[in-house]
């Protein structure tokens, strides 16, 4: 296949991960503010089809999580070539996002429900920890979200350098702001059904996990100044705010 071709390949799929990346995150986003929603309705009994969502979870975690191992981006090489490489983990993610989306399965037991004050409360939660999310990602200056920009550039450009350790705007407060915000956003709805609650539970933990796996990747790569950091801000939860503690 001639050079030229191939360039032209690598722009539609970079045209494409931002808006099948983005419509996954935007259902996403809906689905944690509405409460959950049954897209496909399997007519499963209420144990299996709560089951079947943990499934799907755990489905996503497992695709999410080997995929940005070290591990598994140094055999992908072996394959690969060096810019597609994020956008392959970008439409793999958003791929494995809508198959949950799509295929969950709503609960009728309703656990929870707030209404009145509290639910305006639980609104203005969501509201602001997606300001904050939005916040936090504009932190990340250099981070090519959807791993289009360098398919976009050319193959044959070098690949954009990151800024390293991110300190500014939220990363002032905790080490992983956008897995805080997101935490916020999983809490945040006024309507706990059996299957939300599993959800709220599930991906909760994958978070933590996530955070401290991620701590690990980010000490080998940055070393001692990531060390440092530790030192003085919290990995998940910005605590120091309440203690008072931030300068």
């Amino acid at each position: 296949m001639a050079k030229s071709e191939n360039h032209t390949i690598a722009k539609a799929v970079a045209l494409i991960s931002p808006v099948l990346s983005a419509g996954s995150l935007l259902w996403f986003a809906v689905f944690l503010y509405a409460g959950s929603f049954s897209v496909l309705d399997l007519g499963l009994g209420f144990y299996w089809a709560l089951l079947l969502n943990a499934g799907l979870s755990l489905a996503f975690f497992l695709q999410h999580s080997i995929m940005v191992r070290k591990w598994f981006q140094d055999r992908a090489r072996k394959y690969i070539q060096e810019p597609y490489h994020g956008i392959l983990f970008s439409l793999s993610s958003a791929a494995a996002l809508l198959i949950v989306l799509t295929a969950w399965q709503k609960s009728s037991c309703l656990l929870f429900s707030a209404e009145g004050v509290g639910r305006l409360a639980f609104r203005m939660v969501f509201a602001a920890s997606v300001a904050g999310f939005a916040w936090g990602g504009r932190a990340l200056r250099s981070v090519d979200g959807f791993g289009n920009h360098w398919l976009l550039l050319g193959a044959g450009n070098p690949q954009p350098e990151t800024d390293g350790l991110a300190t500014r705007g939220p990363y002032k407060f905790v080490r992983h702001p956008l897995y805080f915000f997101t935490l916020l956003m999983i809490w945040s709805c006024p309507d706990i059904t059996a299957d939300r609650l599993i959800f709220n539970v599930l991906w909760s933990g994958w978070i933590v996990i996530g955070a401290w796996l991620e701590e690990k990747d980010l000490v080998r790569d940055l070393g001692r100044p990531y060390r440092e950091y530790q030192k003085t801000v919290p990995m998940l939860i910005p605590w120091k705010i309440w203690k008072g503690k931030y300068q």
